[in-house]
Formats: structure tokens, C-alpha cells, sequence
């Protein structure tokens, strides 16, 4: 974790059916068990569980990660247009957004930090295969923040994916680090 940050309040948004979710979740898992970080992690869905907006609100900390609600994230990651109209009036000022500049056009005024990333061209140029648009995002967060190593991702990934497919999503993870580090 970047020692300059004892706390990350982030918030996972896009469409339902894109892994935000999924994503989230393997962070936090992360975080607890291969970091010895707090986290605490949870959902909500649209009224579609396909197609309708989804969120994860994730806490990462060195100490207690107490969330009752998380009202002001320092940390927001926008993957559709409707998530990013939605919810990003709610990021701390100061804090850090990023999108994908296939699905978002950044169209309002927000005091932090936006970062656009190619990300969903990256998978697709190298692995052609959308189903892990997540997975490099994931990278591109963990990338950025230091949160948590690639390799404690890893190994929640290892348990939390058929091993038929953990090559692909590695491949992802490792994509999205190189989008930030590259």
C-alpha cells in the first residue's frame, strides 16, 4: 500500500455483466489475505443484473476500515457512461477518477484527478477477448495505487477462476499494469 495513503475509499461502477464486481471483490480478498490490510467490500446492482448499472464500494486500509456508507470515495473507476453521470458527483476533491475513453466521455466538472485509459482497446488488441475487460482494470487500479501486488492478485485469482482461464486474466492483469507503468 502507498505509504503516503492509510486509506482507500474506492467505488467500482459500470454495467452489470462487466465484472466491476468481480474485480472489487478479488482486491479486497487481496488486500485481507495475502497484504494483512482491512478491507470490507460491497454491492449493488441496477434493475437488470445484465445491462443495468453496478457498484462495488471497496475500503482498503492499514487499520480498522469501519463503513457504515461510503458517501465520498477518494478512489473512482467509471466503466460506462450511465455509471459515470450517475455517481461521479460523489468523488472526494482531491480524489482520483478513472475511465475508459471507449464508454466515457468526461463531461462534467469534477476537482480531482482524471485519468483516461485505453483499457478496453488494450484487451482487445491483445487478447481480442472482452470477457476480461475487468481484469485489466483491475491492473490498471493496482497499478496506480500500489494497494496490493500483482502476485497477491494473482493468487485470489488462482481460487477464484477455472484454471482454464487463469492464463487469459493474468494476461489482463498484467496488461492493465503495463497501461500505468508503460
Amino acid at each position: 500500500m502507498n505509504s503516503m495513503n492509510n486509506r482507500y475509499w474506492m467505488v467500482f461502477t459500470g454495467s452489470g455483466g462487466q465484472g466491476v464486481i468481480t474485480a472489487a471483490i478479488i482486491l479486497a480478498e487481496a488486500a485481507v489475505i495475502y497484504e494483512n490490510l482491512t478491507a470490507v467490500q460491497s454491492q449493488a446492482y441496477g434493475a437488470a443484473a445484465r445491462g443495468g448499472t453496478s457498484r462495488s464500494d471497496v475500503v482498503i486500509s492499514k487499520t480498522d476500515a469501519l463503513f457504515p456508507e461510503l458517501l465520498q470515495p477518494n478512489v473512482m473507476v467509471c466503466l460506462t457512461q450511465e455509471s459515470y453521470d450517475k455517481f461521479y458527483h460523489i468523488l472526494r476533491p482531491g480524489g482520483l477518477l478513472l475511465t475508459d475513453p471507449r464508454y466515457i466521455v468526461l463531461n462534467k466538472k469534477v476537482a480531482a484527478k482524471q485519468i483516461e485509459l485505453p483499457i478496453y482497446k488494450t484487451v482487445m488488441d491483445n487478447i481480442g477477448k472482452p470477457i476480461v475487460y475487468n481484469m485489466c482494470m483491475l491492473g490498471t487500479v493496482i497499478g496506480m495505487l500500489k494497494i496490493v501486488r500483482l502476485e497477491s492478485i494473482l493468487k485470489v485469482l488462482k481460487e477464484r477462476v477455472p484454471l482454464k482461464f487463469f492464463d487469459i486474466n493474468k494476461q489482463a492483469l498484467e496488461l492493465g499494469v503495463g497501461l500505468v507503468d508503460g
